[in-house]
């Protein structure tokens, strides 16, 4: 007699067990770079127990904790007259987590190029600040838009108090100011605050403490990464968690900021900056970039970011190297490639 097996009706699983199989990721970052890394991780988050079922290393909770120094542009101007955080670099973020990335994103990036006070601010922007003045609280106003995005994810500022970079030059000279930081082209010897002692955001801190994964970078190493470490507690999560903690390094380094910086010159930045370790592993490109493409950079003042292996290695960094480059004109990181390597790598599959 033959017998032939049923077929088993798979239980479908609880809310509780997707938490359970599932990983937290703490990103922290801002400017462009972030919102690459978050447009790739964004795929792996799961909302739905049904979700799993494709997922190896599903995520169930994405928080990205933002830098709010930018004093530039649309954001500095918001900032200036509104009396509120910049805007921008949240809302990179939000629009790199949203579903609706091609229709939303477009809006919210949209910048208004006629108009007397309205030229050069995006709609994203606009609707942030209007929104903060309503509820009364940046913090809802990004819970709220978060909402209308529908993103996958959580969006942290990492302070809410009204704080800029100083950045002490080689030359002994003292520089106020994100955009006069970046425009300047002599090298930085230390980064600080001001004022010297701000609160971070509680939840951006549980956040960090809840971690299974802790990636900073890629990004402005003096204008993106190190402005949230600068704040006493975000780094002190950061020196305590078990969690791997990952510096994701730049493609190029930036005139001024990093000229001549090979990668360990961006880990060694960092470290002096922070009083207890907070790097385990580094992640960087190993593919060769065209010559074309590295020619334009070169003659801005940028070239690839150099990875001495040995120097590194006596930082005691473990380093991991894949192909991870996107050429469109410019440089970007391969999101979709940077954000499984991250996962394969430090994440246990599920």
């Amino acid at each position: 007699m033959a017998f032939v097996s049923q077929p088993t009706m798979k239980k479908r699983a609880s809310k509780t067990e997707v938490l359970e199989r599932s990983f937290r990721v703490v990103t922290l970052g801002g400017g462009t770079g972030l919102s690459v890394l978050l447009r790739g991780l964004k795929e792996h988050v799961v909302r739905r127990p049904d979700e799993l079922a494709t997922a190896e290393r599903p995520i169930s909770d994405l928080a990205a904790i933002v830098t709010v120094t930018d004093d530039g542009g649309s954001s500095g101007r918001l900032r200036r007259e509104n009396r509120i955080l910049p805007p921008g670099d949240i809302r990179n973020c939000m629009v790199a987590l949203s579903k609706d990335e091609a229709l939303m994103g477009r809006l919210f990036q949209y910048r208004f190029h006629v108009g007397r006070g309205l030229a050069g601010h995006n709609f994203g922007n606009l609707f942030l600040a209007a929104l903060t003045h309503v509820t009364g609280d940046f913090i809802e106003a990004i819970r709220v838009t978060s909402k209308v995005l529908a993103i996958r994810g959580r969006i942290f500022p990492s302070t809410l108090s009204n704080v800029h970079l100083v950045a002490t030059l080689e030359n002994g000279r003292v520089v106020h100011g994100e955009t006069r930081i970046s425009a300047s082209r002599d090298p930085i010897r230390r980064l600080s605050l001001s004022p010297s002692r701000v609160r971070p955001l509680p939840a951006a801190i549980e956040a960090i403490d809840q971690a299974d994964l802790i990636l900073m970078g890629p990004g402005s190493l003096y204008t993106s990464v190190l402005p949230n470490l600068l704040i006493p507690e975000i780094a002190a999560a950061i020196a305590r968690s078990k969690a791997p903690r990952v510096y994701i390094a730049n493609l190029m380094t930036q005139p001024g900021e990093t000229t001549g910086y090979g990668l360990a010159d961006h880990v060694c930045a960092i470290q002096k900056h922070v009083p207890r370790r907070v790097i385990d592993y580094v992640v960087a490109n190993r593919q060769a970039v065209s010559t074309e493409v590295v020619r334009r950079y070169r003659a801005e003042g940028a070239a690839p970011v150099a990875v001495d292996l040995p120097a590194l290695q006596n930082l005691g960094c473990q380093v991991m190297l894949d192909n991870l480059v996107e050429e469109h004109g410019v440089l970007r990181h391969n999101s979709k490639r940077l954000s499984r390597l991250l996962l394969e790598q430090f994440l246990p599959r599920s």
